[in-house]
C-alpha cells in the first residue's frame, strides 16, 4: 500500500502539462494548453489542460482528472502502476508500507527490463541483416513500415548468438529473463533460435518479454513464448496492447485475437486495434486490462471445433469481470481461415462486416448450451437449466444477468421466478440506489464559486468560513468538506486538495473538477475570494435577521424584549 501523504507530495511535484505533453502535444493557448482530445475524435481541439489548477477536461467529452487519472485513461495504467510511473519522472522513490512478498524487489526488475530491451534491439538489428527473414515477412504481406512500428526481429540460428551482446554470458540474469536456457550438463545456450521475434510491451512501453515464430514450417513448435519471470505474467498480458492504445480508443472497440501474425497482419490493413492473448485462454485479468481502454471487446476465434472450445473458454473466463456497460461479442471466421488469411483474401472492408456482425455474449451463451440439446423433452430442458446454472451464478452484472435468465428461463418454458427458486439465484437487479436530493437555491452557486476560489488560495481559508457553506446533506456537504481541506492544507493545489477528499459523492466531485477547470484564469483570485466571502456575509446576516423578524412578529408589542426591541428598530432604520 502507498503511502496517502507520499501520492499527495507527489501530485504537488508533478505538473499535469509536463505528463500530458508527453503523449499528447499541447498548445499554449492563453493561460492554458490545448490539443485535440485524445479520448475521442475531434477536428478543433476542445481539450484544455490547466498548469495552475493541475487538472485536464474536456469540453467535447468530459474526460478530465489529475495527471495520475491521465495515466490511468490514457495509457491504461492500474493506480500503482501510475503513481510509480509519475515518481520516476519527477525523481521520487515510492515507499511501500507493506511491500507484496510477491513483487520481486525493484532492482531485480530493472535488471531484467535491461537485458530484455538491449535483446530487443539486438534482434531488430539482426532482421535487416537477414534477406531470408525479410523475404518471409514480404511474403506474409508485411511493409517495413509495420515491422518497425511492432519492433519485429530477427533470433539467428546459432547457439548462443546473444553472447555478442552479453559477453557475461553465464550470468544468471539471462535465464530469469528466458533468453537462456541452462541444460541438465550445465550447457547454456539461445532459447530464441531461427525465428521471428514480436517483442512484448507492457503499458509503459518497455520490454518484458518475447514471442517467436518459426519461419521454417517444418519447425516446432510454432509459436515460443519466453517463459513467466518477475516481470512477464501470461495470464495478465496482452500482445499489441501498447501499440493499439489510441487505435482501440478511436475504433471504440479491441478485437482479440489468437497470434501475434494475426495482429501484425490486421493492422497492416488499417486494422490496428487487435491484441493477442499470450499462448493462454483469455483471463479475467485481461478483461480488466482491456476494460480500462474501452467497453467493447470482439474475441475472433477460428471455426474450427478448436476455435470454438477457444471461444467457449473466453467466455467463461469473462463472467467475473463483467459489468453491465461491457460489450463482449464473438466472432468465428470460416474453418479454412484465420484473420491473417481471412483480411489477406477479403480485405478490410469485408473483415471489418465479420466485426460488426459478432455474435453479443448473452446470444452465444445461450446459443451454445442449446446447440446440442433439442429441447424437445422435460429431460433435455433439466439439461440446459443444469448447465446454465454455474454460469448464471457467476454473472455479478444485473442487467446482463437478468436478460440471460429471461432467455434461459424461455428455452426452458418456465418463468423467471421458476428459474430463479430452481436455480436458487440470487434476485437480478436489486433496488436502485438512492440518490441524494440537491435543492437549487440561488446561494449555492455563490457558495460553490466561494470554495471554487478557495481550492485556487487554499492559504486565505480562515475557520469562519466554513460556517458560510456548512449544511446538512448533499452539495454543502462536500463544499463543506473542501474549505476544511484547505484550512488543514494552505500550500497544496486545487488537484491535491481534491485528492485528499475521502468518500464523496463520485458525481459532485465530477462537477466540482469540471466548474473548477472553467474557472477564469484571468482573475485576481485573491479579491474574488475576498468579495465571495463579503457576500456570504451579508447573506447570512440577512438569513439571521429574517429568522429573528419571523419570529418575533407573531408576539405583541408588550411581549417583546428589550433585545427584540432593539434590533426590530435597527431593521426599521435600514
Amino acid at each position: 500500500m502507498i503511502p496517502e501523504q507520499f501520492i499527495q507530495e507527489l501530485l504537488n511535484r508533478v505538473d499535469v502539462v509536463d505528463v500530458v505533453d508527453k503523449s499528447v502535444p499541447l498548445k499554449k493557448a492563453g493561460a492554458n494548453y490545448s490539443a485535440c482530445c485524445p479520448f475521442h475524435n475531434e477536428k478543433s481541439p476542445s481539450f484544455t489542460v490547466s498548469p495552475t489548477k493541475q487538472f485536464y477536461h474536456c469540453f467535447g467529452c468530459g474526460a478530465h482528472g489529475t495527471a495520475i487519472s491521465f495515466l490511468m485513461e490514457f495509457a491504461g495504467l492500474s493506480f500503482v502502476e501510475a503513481i510509480h510511473d509519475l515518481a520516476k519522472q519527477v525523481g521520487m522513490i515510492v515507499p511501500q508500507e507493506a511491500r507484496d512478498p510477491d513483487r520481486p524487489p525493484k532492482k531485480v526488475v530493472v535488471g531484467l527490463q535491461d537485458v530484455l530491451q538491449q535483446a530487443a534491439s539486438y534482434y531488430k538489428a539482426e532482421l535487416k541483416k537477414s534477406q531470408r527473414a525479410i523475404e518471409y515477412l514480404k511474403g506474409r504481406g508485411l511493409s517495413g513500415q509495420i515491422a518497425a512500428k511492432f519492433q519485429v526481429g530477427f533470433a539467428p540460428a546459432g547457439w548462443q548468438s546473444l553472447q555478442s551482446v552479453f559477453p557475461n554470458y553465464s550470468d544468471e540474469v539471462l535465464t530469469t529473463a528466458g533468453l537462456v536456457v541452462e541444460n541438465d550438463q550445465g550447457k547454456r545456450y539461445d532459447r530464441f533460435r531461427d525465428r521471428i521475434m514480436f517483442p512484448i510491451h507492457n503499458q509503459k512501453g518497455e520490454v518484458i518479454g518475447f514471442g517467436g515464430r518459426v519461419i521454417n514450417p517444418e519447425d516446432t513448435p510454432k509459436y515460443y513464448n519466453s517463459p513467466e519471470t518477475p516481470v512477464f505474467q501470461k495470464g495478465h498480458e496482452l500482445y499489441g496492447l501498447f501499440v493499439a492504445r489510441r487505435a482501440i480508443r478511436d475504433a471504440g472497440r479491441v478485437l482479440v485475437v489468437e497470434g501475434y501474425m494475426d495482429v501484425v497482419a490486421l493492422a497492416q490493413y488499417g486494422i490496428d486495434y487487435a491484441v493477442a492473448a499470450l499462448g493462454t485462454a483469455t483471463t479475467p485479468f485481461h478483461i480488466t486490462k482491456l476494460m480500462r481502454q474501452t467497453d467493447e471487446i470482439v474475441f475472433s476465434f477460428d471455426g474450427d471445433n478448436a476455435g470454438r472450445t477457444a471461444a467457449w473458454r473466453a467466455a467463461m473466463n469473462a463472467l467475473p469481470a463483467l459489468t453491465d456497460g461491457l460489450k463482449l461479442r464473438f466472432m468465428f471466421l470460416p474453418t479454412s481461415h484465420d484473420p491473417d488469411s481471412y483480411v489477406r483474401e477479403f480485405g478490410k472492408e469485408q473483415f471489418e462486416v465479420e466485426v460488426q456482425n459478432a455474435m453479443p455474449l448473452s446470444q452465444y451463451i445461450a446459443q451454445h448450451l442449446s446447440e446440442n440439446n433439442a429441447l424437445s423433452s422435460q429431460e433435455d430442458k433439466v439439461k440446459l437449466l443444469k448447465d446454465a446454472e454455474p454460469i448464471l451464478k457467476q454473472i455479478k452484472a444485473p442487467m446482463l444477468s437478468l436478460m440471460l435468465r429471461k432467455r434461459i428461463a424461455e428455452l426452458a418454458q418456465v418463468t423467471d421466478a421458476e428459474l430463479q427458486s430452481l436455480l436458487k439465484l440470487p434476485k437480478a437487479g436489486g433496488a436502485p440506489k438512492r440518490s441524494i436530493k440537491r435543492q437549487s437555491r440561488s446561494p449555492l452557486s455563490l457558495k460553490k464559486r466561494f470554495v471554487l476560489l478557495a481550492l485556487m488560495r487554499p492559504n486565505l481559508v480562515e475557520e469562519r468560513d466554513i460556517s458560510l457553506v456548512e449544511d446538512v446533506a448533499g452539495e454543502d456537504v462536500l463544499l463543506s468538506e473542501i474549505l476544511k481541506t484547505c484550512l488543514a492544507n494552505p500550500t497544496f493545489k486545487p488537484a491535491v486538495l481534491l485528492h485528499t477528499i475521502k468518500g464523496a459523492d463520485v458525481n459532485l466531485m465530477a462537477e466540482i473538477e469540471k466548474e473548477l477547470h472553467q474557472l477564469e484564469e484571468s482573475l485576481d483570485f485573491t479579491l474574488e475570494f475576498d468579495g465571495a466571502r463579503t457576500q456570504l456575509l451579508g447573506g447570512a446576516q440577512q438569513f439571521r435577521e429574517t429568522k429573528l423578524l419571523n419570529e418575533v412578529k407573531e408576539k405583541p408589542l408588550s411581549a417583546l424584549t428589550l433585545d427584540e426591541r432593539e434590533m426590530l428598530s435597527k431593521l426599521g432604520a435600514k
